[in-house]
């Protein structure tokens, strides 16, 4: 089973005693991201390590602790989906999570609640997860 998780949920991967991290680390399913998500990751690496109170060589290496646990997808593998997913992602910013989703077949985690006003793509938060999961 495949589980595409939104950038929100791996921003939570950077606090040390976080569930979302625990959840993230001894998953038996297959976590993916678009790379995007790589990117915002990178982006807000300021802001995370300020929030989470670590520095640049303890982010960089959950980052690469992060990128053991979770494949980052490149946009050409699921660029055909793209379209479809603008059409029904509540949020353009999160159509490629949305086009991994269809891509795969396959639910995305995220604890954003918008991305649960449509009826295409099922929408776990990390609750749901949790009770799946156990």
């Amino acid at each position: 089973m495949k589980l595409v998780v939104d950038t929100n949920i791996l921003f939570s991967f950077f606090w040390k005693s976080s569930v979302t991290r625990k959840l993230l680390l001894n998953s038996t399913i297959e976590l993916i991201s678009p790379e995007k998500a790589l990117y915002e990751l990178q982006k807000y690496s300021k802001e995370i390590m300020e929030k989470t109170d670590i520095n640049l060589e303890e982010f960089n290496n959950t980052l690469k602790e992060l990128k053991e646990v979770l494949k980052f997808v490149s946009k050409k593998e699921y660029i055909s989906f793209l379209e479809k997913a603008e059409q029904i992602s509540p949020d353009k910013y999160d159509a490629d999570f949305f086009a991994l989703c269809l891509k795969y077949n396959c639910f995305l985690w995220s604890n954003d609640e918008i991305l649960k006003n449509q009826e295409t793509i099922n929408v776990l938060t990390t609750k749901e997860i949790i009770n799946l999961l156990y």
